[in-house]
């Protein structure tokens, strides 16, 4: 009978087996599926501003196109170049059969694309058409740098890059003939908000066109006259040449090599590990003083003398976001020892006059938003507060203007708004979700957190604890 017994339990036990370890191999395929598909909004900053929430700013000038794509052109459908190979073909089809060689247009992040290259370059900008002498297919590229961003590159021209005819008769005559290599990029997209003028145009072009010592003629698709001339004195550190408006100029530009679409690294900054020469954003500060002849290098608790009061520099805002007792803010600034002034930049402020502004501050203050990337032109040792709107925008506020600061040698602070201090308390019953979980309005996406929480709110600072942030920063300055 024992034998018999065993016989019966045994197929038992190795059901049981199976059973517990079918469970554990759920176990960890639901965790797979969890991580990879349920996750909320709340992981790493970036990806969050990247993939998803990259609009704050954008919103904000009333220039910027509406969420809905439309215009001339359509959403970028880009494949990313850099799975792609030519064939190396000498011109006209010599070489070795099958070779591979870098693709004419590849990806350089996942928010940049550069096409480069040498020889018989023709660009014809009425047809946004690039003929180029020795490829053997066709490369289609919008040269600004936000390709994760559908709603921005909508508003981006789109330029093709073709193989050079072989009969001159079908090839566009030259009009212009450069001897120095071309350099093409956009500033439509979101251009035009201070944020993106720096993170999407102004920054890749620095490290895109340094290298180039001034040797290089700059192609603007999608120009927009009054910022042109807002930027020209920062242009005029990367270029000898001014600016040409490719679109509409009706001219056949030739050039020896062509260069498509600048390289983004980071939101505001530069990586000194990838730029060509090692160069870092501390360099980018450096050619914006040059050009907009800021004398003043580093802060200090004596003020621009060194023997006054250090200066407080307000940022003011006229929309959303905006100091509800800014005068009273500015009386207890004085009385902590700080001279005190007050500013509201918009599209049309003189951007040479702001600098200066700007860079004879030892202190500068703003709620979240585009009025802050004036911290570039902060001497070394400012001190940039930004004040964190209620909502729980910690991560939003971190890779727009904390994570930067460090780069740009400004030493930064948080000034959180609580409950109390927000216009949204008067807006919304105690009891209401926008107030008590705030994190349940993110998960309900994008839009649902601006209008919460950037475009209705407004700040009325506890005084105390404004006084008190200004000490602690008072003690930051050198």
């Amino acid at each position: 009978m024992k034998p018999s017994l065993r016989s019966r339990q045994e197929p038992r036990r190795l059901s049981n087996g199976v059973i517990i370890g079918a469970m554990l191999l759920s176990l960890c395929v639901l965790s797979i599926v969890k991580a990879r598909y349920c996750a909320t909004p709340f992981g790493k900053a970036e990806d969050q501003l990247q993939e998803q929430m990259n609009a704050s700013i954008r919103m904000e000038t009333e220039e910027s196109p509406a969420r809905t794509p439309g215009g001339d052109t359509a959403p970028a459908v880009t494949t990313p170049a850099v799975v792609a190979t030519t064939t190396t073909s000498g011109g006209k089809g010599k070489g070795k059969k099958g070779s591979k060689a870098k693709p004419t247009c590849y990806m350089t992040s996942k928010r940049s694309e550069r096409c480069d290259a040498s020889g018989d370059i023709r660009v014809d900008g009425n047809r946004s058409t690039i003929y180029v002498s020795g490829i053997d297919r066709e490369w289609r590229t919008k040269p600004y740098a936000r390709y994760h961003d559908p709603v921005a590159m909508a508003h981006v021209r789109e330029y093709t890059l073709k193989p050079l005819p072989a009969a001159s008769d079908s090839a566009p005559a030259c009009t212009k003939n450069h001897s120095v290599p071309g350099f093409m990029f956009s500033n439509g997209g979101f251009s035009g908000n201070l944020y993106h003028d720096y993170t999407d145009v102004l920054v890749p072009l620095f490290i895109s066109t340094h290298q180039f010592k001034g040797r290089v003629q700059f192609l603007l698709t999608g120009m927009k006259p009054w910022w042109v001339a807002k930027f020209t004195p920062f242009f005029r550190q990367l270029t000898r040449y001014d600016v040409i408006d490719v679109d509409n100029d009706q001219e056949v530009h030739c050039f020896p090599r062509i260069v498509v679409g600048a390289t983004f690294h980071k939101d505001m900054g530069v990586d000194p590990r990838r730029s060509p020469g090692h160069v870092s954003v501390v360099d980018f500060k450096r050619a914006l003083r040059r050009a907009f002849g800021l004398g003043r290098e580093a802060a200090s608790r004596g003020g621009a003398t060194g023997a006054g009061r250090p200066r407080l520099l307000i940022i003011s805002r006229r929309g959303s976001r905006r100091f509800l007792n800014e005068r009273e803010m500015a009386r207890a600034a004085a009385d902590a020892g700080f001279e005190v002034r007050v500013a509201e930049p918009d599209q049309h402020t003189d951007m040479a006059t702001f600098a200066r502004l700007v860079n004879s501050a030892d202190v500068m203050v703003g709620v979240h938003g585009a009025g802050l990337t004036n911290m570039v032109f902060l001497p070394r040792g400012a001190v940039l507060i930004q004040v964190v709107p209620f909502g729980g925008l910690e991560w939003l506020t971190s890779v727009t203007f904390k994570d930067p600061a460090a780069d740009m040698e400004v030493s930064y602070m948080d000034y959180n708004v609580k409950l109390e201090e927000s216009s949204l308390i008067d807006q919304y019953p105690r009891n209401h979700q926008v107030l008590t979980d705030p994190y349940a309005v993110h998960k309900q996406g994008w839009d649902a957190l601006k209008t919460a929480y950037l475009d209705k709110q407004n700040i009325r600072m506890d005084l105390d604890r404004f006084r008190a942030t200004l000490q602690q920063a008072m003690s930051r300055l050198p």
